[in-house]
């Protein structure tokens, strides 16, 4: 390796570990080094978020607005306390949850930071009903608690610097560390366009939201099992034939095999409603003679 290069690279390293956080993925436990803190990806993500509410045409469908919040709020309970029980409680003051349904025949959803998930009505034909939807919901709530539109953006980031660096090595590593370029950072998302609502995460985070949203359901009571049935009918749906490895999604195949795999994982934590049934008893009067 040249020595210039090799020192552009511990250049991009040092301010890469200079400036970053690290951030463990609840049950997972995979550890991200990101490079922007909460405060900073929630006012992005909010200011996002009111635009692009400004622009929707919200579901005029009353039954199935108040199924979206509902489910979504008890899926929204069931994480925070998870998070609260297990060492994530300062977690949850990042979320100020709101779900809405808006019009579109669209078959999609998303969740940006904070907690402001979007359900299109075209998904509620696929879902039928609210436990698959818990498995769509759980899906995307998994993205914000796992820090992924975060990990991403960090990861644009860091193609920027790299892409800087022969031109003036960092500028000067960042001004011999006192981080001059990480003031910048909201400056070079908003010249990329780096948009919450269109973000494509990565096949590993798609991966990873798929199993954390199965774990999320289940322990807001959803059957986790509903999952493999509604991801059959959502690839039955599906009009691409875009090859996995050009795609930001486990292909549909891949998807189903590997919650299969996780199922065993995600049942600990459901707990099947109890029913109970009654007898009636019917007492007849003996006739008098």
């Amino acid at each position: 390796m040249k020595p210039i290069k090799a020192f552009l690279i511990c250049a991009l390293a040092l301010l890469t570990a200079a400036c970053g956080t690290t951030n463990t993925v609840p049950i997972t436990g995979r550890k991200t080094r990101l490079l922007v803190d909460d405060a900073q990806i929630l006012s992005l993500s909010t200011q996002q978020y009111q635009e692009y509410m400004q622009g929707a045409k919200l579901s005029t469908n009353q039954t199935n607005t108040a199924m979206v919040k509902r489910v979504g709020q008890r899926l929204a309970t069931a994480v925070e306390t998870f998070l609260k029980n297990n060492g994530y409680a300062n977690e949850v003051q990042n979320f100020q949850w709101e779900f809405n349904l808006v019009s579109s025949s669209e078959p999609n959803a998303f969740c940006m930071p904070g907690g402001k998930i979007v359900v299109y009505e075209g998904m509620l034909p696929i879902t039928q009903d609210e436990t698959s939807l818990a498995i769509v919901l759980g899906h995307e709530i998994a993205h914000a608690v796992a820090k992924h539109s975060a990990e991403q953006l960090s990861k644009q980031t860091r193609q920027q610097y790299a892409a800087q660096i022969g031109g003036s090595v960092l500028t000067q590593v960042a001004e011999a560390k006192g981080l001059g370029g990480y003031a910048q950072l909201l400056d070079m998302v908003a010249q990329t366009g780096f948009n919450f609502a269109n973000l494509k995460y990565s096949r590993d985070n798609e991966t990873e939201a798929d199993r954390l949203g199965l774990i999320f359901a289940a322990m807001a009571g959803y059957d986790p099992q509903q999952a493999i049935p509604f991801w059959q009918r959502m690839a039955a749906s599906s009009t691409s034939s875009t090859s996995e490895i050009f795609s930001d999604h486990p292909s549909d195949e891949k998807r189903i095999a590997e919650l299969q795999k996780r199922m065993p994982e995600a049942l600990k934590y459901y707990t099947p409603p109890t029913t109970t049934t009654t007898t009636t008893t019917t007492k007849k009067s003996a006739k008098k003679k």
